[in-house]
């Protein structure tokens, strides 16, 4: 029984994989850092791709744009009936730490997902380094070390319960950043 091979790449394209910029579509509006690499790509439904790299995941602007959404903004991604859900962070400063507030979930559908569903996965769990939960007045809030792709070190970011004290958690997470060393 002869096993069946996949067809061989070109010299010139098997290297641009190893490099990992093999797989950009056409017509991609992003600019890549020098060292951000390629990992996946998903097309979407409707037209347009989810480009999923070393730095982050590019969704669609509008108007044929894209913008990168690096993992560490990432708070929630999770597949599911042929969509990921995305759940975006915005940052405000509080010190040292960042404080993170959701956006609105939003859903990226697939028509095909390739590696997509995985790789984002891997690369969202793979950013947090620490994560625990604080009781705070009024509620608490969750901090997390997590690596900025990028970038040596960490961020402390702090990600607080609805209508937990909005000033304790600065105050918190400010204390927190400094007994880490963190500036900012």
């Amino acid at each position: 029984m002869s096993a069946t091979r996949p067809p061989r790449l070109s010299p010139l394209k098997a290297i641009r994989r190893v490099l990992g910029r093999d797989e950009l579509p056409d017509g991609f509006t992003g600019s890549l850092e020098p060292d951000e690499r390629v990992l996946a790509v998903g097309v979407l439904t409707g037209g347009g791709h989810l480009v999923v790299t070393s730095w982050g995941m590019w969704i669609p602007a509008g108007d044929d744009t894209v913008r990168r959404v690096g993992w560490h903004r990432v708070s929630k991604a999770a597949w599911g009936n042929g969509a990921v859900e995305l759940v975006e962070a915005d940052e405000e400063q509080a010190g040292g730490a960042v404080l993170l507030t959701d956006r609105p979930v939003r859903r990226l559908r697939l028509a095909d997902p390739g590696r997509v569903p995985e790789i984002v996965h891997e690369r969202v769990t793979s950013s947090i380094r620490t994560r625990h939960h604080r009781d705070l007045p009024g509620g608490g809030a969750w901090f997390v070390q997590r690596k900025l792709a990028g970038r040596d070190g960490i961020v402390l970011q702090v990600r607080p319960d609805p209508g937990t004290d909005p000033s304790a958690v600065r105050q918190v997470a400010a204390d927190a950043a400094a007994a880490l060393g963190l500036v900012p």
